[in-house]
């Protein structure tokens, strides 16, 4: 495992030329500028002990999650916790992983109440939203029961951080965005080549990144 000292965040980036890009046709660098934090949710997806334990940058960016659920419940918004369901590996994820591989993934989001779950250091309250997924997509549809109980909730806007950028982060912000949801990606939340290249493909053609200062200026309270 790494070091408590060696934690780090990642050096995040989107190419000036994709913020001319959509300046160019929309007017404005980001899709959505405002949001209503009754109408948001923050979707953390993955912060379990099998993906965090050994990953100095997931373990770097709980603090920053605990501050944005903390400040979005303020608010009047929505925390959700999502973590992997244990299934049977399908034929397709033994071809693909091979036995052992995907076995090991089968069960990576552990057992039992999904609270005790997380990662040791995440915040979780009560009144938050805690849901299993058994697709790497928290909103593909019959995998998941979040859109249900977003939609349930009128939620309109959804602020996705947590593990792994390029995986399972990047499929929840597609299919969010597939399925109406305004996306906002969460940029400081592997190595840093495949985090960046997720956020270039969601803040081209599915949802916003912002910084962690963003969104909390977003969620403050308006005099």
């Amino acid at each position: 495992m790494d070091s408590e000292d060696s934690l780090q965040t990642h050096v995040w980036r989107i190419d000036a030329c994709e913020y001319a890009r959509h300046e160019a046709r929309r007017g404005r660098r980001f899709a959505f500028p405002e949001l209503d934090p009754r109408l948001t949710a923050l979707v953390v997806i993955d912060m379990v002990p099998f993906h965090v334990s050994d990953s100095a940058h997931c373990r770097a960016i709980v603090p920053n999650i605990n501050l944005i659920a903390e400040a979005l419940r303020a608010a009047g918004g929505v925390v959700a916790w999502v973590t992997p369901a244990s299934t049977t590996p399908t034929p397709r994820e033994i071809e693909f992983f091979g036995r052992s591989i995907a076995e090991i993934y089968s069960s990576s989001g552990g057992s039992g109440p999904i609270h005790t779950r997380l990662w040791p250091g995440m915040i979780a309250h009560s009144v938050d939203l805690f849901v299993e997924k058994s697709a790497f997509s928290a909103f593909f549809p019959d995998r998941c029961v979040l859109p249900k109980l977003l939609a349930q909730r009128n939620i309109d806007t959804v602020l996705i951080t947590g593990t792994v950028t390029n995986v399972c982060c990047e499929s929840s912000a597609r299919d969010a965005a597939t399925v109406g949801f305004r996306v906002i990606m969460v940029a400081d939340a592997r190595c840093d080549q495949d985090h960046n290249a997720a956020l270039h493909t969601i803040y081209r053609s599915f949802g916003d990144v912002r910084p962690i200062e963003d969104v909390l200026e977003m969620l403050a309270p308006t005099t």
